[in-house]
């Protein structure tokens, strides 16, 4: 079976994944997480197979800004990012930054790794460690754009909350990967939209 690679993202009625000012406080930045994700965290029963099609994968790939908190420095001392002791991938995430970190083993089978040679090293890797699964994207936004944009990703997996951010970091803009819809359905809090990527 051809391994795909996927990726799956939450956005606001308006495109936007995260809004301004992240912090270690608040991930999301000006976007309240808990309404951006009502759809999992609310109404997880009508949501199961989206849910658990995030995390069935081999391997994934995140910006450094997904995994923790941007800044103009390096990581923080002791602090091993947003996902608490058990995050959610249970496979080897693979992580784009500027700066070297070793590999850190959380509980769950989750090992972050930390590429520091850029976007195409991070996929070859995944790839690799994901063997015969398929791979995933797992933002942020930026991220997601550049693979789409580099027509690396073959399926991309929307889940449209209703709420406008306003402002913030907005997938469509510089996007000009061609998305043909093949899917689409309804929950109370989120809109499934399901494209692949024109080669």
């Amino acid at each position: 079976m051809t391994q795909l690679v996927q990726a799956h993202m939450m956005l606001s009625l308006d495109g936007f994944g995260t809004g301004l000012n992240q912090s270690r406080e608040r991930p999301f930045g000006t976007i309240d997480p808990r309404n951006l994700g009502r759809w999992m965290f609310e109404d997880a029963e009508n949501n199961r197979a989206e849910i658990d099609a995030v995390t069935d994968h081999g391997a994934f790939v995140m910006g450094r800004n997904m995994f923790a908190a941007p800044g103009p420095d390096a990581w923080e001392p002791e602090w091993d990012g947003w996902w608490g002791p058990n995050p959610p991938y249970h496979a080897p995430v693979f992580v784009l930054t500027h700066y070297q970190r070793p590999p850190i083993e959380m509980e769950g089978g989750t090992t972050f790794h930390f590429i520091t040679e850029g976007p195409q090293v991070a996929l070859a890797r995944a790839r690799e460690a994901a063997g015969a699964r398929n791979v995933a994207i797992a933002g942020g936004v930026s991220t997601l754009r550049h693979y789409l944009n580099a027509g690396a990703v073959d399926t991309l997996h929307l889940k449209i909350a209703p709420l406008v951010a306003g402002l913030g970091e907005r997938l469509w803009d510089g996007l000009t990967a061609k998305l043909e819809p093949i899917g689409a359905r309804s929950t109370r809090f989120a809109t499934h939209i399901d494209y692949r990527v024109a080669k």
